[in-house]
């Protein structure tokens, strides 16, 4: 509208598959758009669609570069931080790597984004409940971690420190802060390189190799679309109630592991069959896994009327329809 302030809006981690569907969505808005990506696992790829458009800027540099983060802030009202290491398989294998981007590239970017008075969104992760198998975990859900000396748990122990880092700076500089927990949430772009589960089932079924899952496959989980995730992310921060809170996000349809693989045969037409991994051949001892992880999504329906209108199958046939990565696991899938 003639005369309303064009608002400009920093991704970090603009290049992956949240980030880049994010990205796309912020330029519909209106906004201007710059994303910083380092590209450890991001892809510009995900990012080809905007590159003739004026109000979309990519800058390739790391979260961990406070100077350059703080320059790139300072231009902006509006920061989303979705940059972060990916994967449990990432987690597990370098984890003082992890740990380094998780923690201290979250303080940069928040430090940033107080100095400057831009709102700022963190996203995080349903991994912060750990353990916790609760039919419907709400936002002040109890935390249920394993041993700090295991690898596994150290990607929920960084993202539960990134949300008190990310509320503190709220309470005591007024900075406009909404904290995001994310509960599998997938579609097109997504890979399997990182362990994501519905991707990795998709391209094994696609080029009809057996499809991997851990134990019996009993894991239940919810899935839910990027494409109801993204709008919600913005609605919130454009939400004042919101603010200084964490909100659910993800989807209502739970299904076992080995139902999800059922569902993802039969929508493919494949002739994969099914092999069953331990823990311990995937990623050797010692490692946890959560029996059940669902969401309780009513704050986010009382905020900003919330409510996930996309079904499992549709999701499935979303990234069938969209599938180029051509990469085939060697081993299990992380869910």
């Amino acid at each position: 509208m003639e005369g309303e302030k064009t608002l400009k809006a920093i991704v970090t981690g603009g290049a992956g598959f949240i980030g880049s569907h994010l990205c796309d969505y912020l330029i519909t808005q209106g906004y201007q758009v710059v994303a910083l990506d380092d590209l450890s696992t991001g892809s510009e790829a995900n990012l080809e669609q905007l590159n003739d458009n004026a109000d979309f800027e990519l800058i390739k540099g790391s979260v961990l570069d406070k100077r350059l983060v703080n320059d790139v802030v300072k231009d902006c009202d509006t920061v989303f931080h979705l940059a972060a290491a990916v994967g449990v398989h990432t987690i597990v294998e370098k984890p003082l790597q992890s740990l380094r981007t998780n923690l201290h590239g979250t303080e940069n970017v928040v430090e940033a984004a107080a100095a400057h008075g831009a709102r700022f969104l963190v996203a995080s992760t349903s991994e912060v409940y750990g353990k916790n198998n609760t039919d419907g975990l709400t936002e002040d859900a109890d935390r249920i971690l394993g041993s700090p000396l295991k690898s596994r748990w150290s990607y929920a122990a960084a993202k539960g420190l990134d949300e008190l880092v990310a509320y503190i700076y709220g309470e005591e500089s007024g900075l406009p802060c909404v904290i995001t927990r994310f509960f599998n949430i997938v579609g097109p772009r997504q890979t399997g390189r990182y362990g994501m589960v519905v991707p990795r089932f998709v391209t094994q079924a696609l080029t009809d190799e057996p499809i991997t899952v851990y134990g019996e496959g009993t894991q239940r989980r919810c899935f839910g679309s990027v494409f109801d995730v993204v709008p919600a992310m913005v609605e919130l921060l454009d939400t004042p109630e919101a603010y200084n809170r964490a909100v659910n996000l993800g989807g209502r349809e739970e299904v076992s592991i080995k139902g999800l693989a059922d569902r993802v045969i039969e929508l493919t037409g494949s002739r994969s069959g099914i092999r069953y991994v331990s823990y311990e051949e995937a990623y050797g001892d010692g490692y946890e896994d959560m029996e059940r992880r669902m969401p309780d999504t009513t704050l986010a329906h009382e905020l900003i009327g919330y409510a996930p209108g996309r079904r499992l199958d549709d999701i499935i046939a979303s990234i069938i329809k969209h599938d180029t990565t051509g990469f085939i696991a060697p081993q299990a899938v992380v869910v």
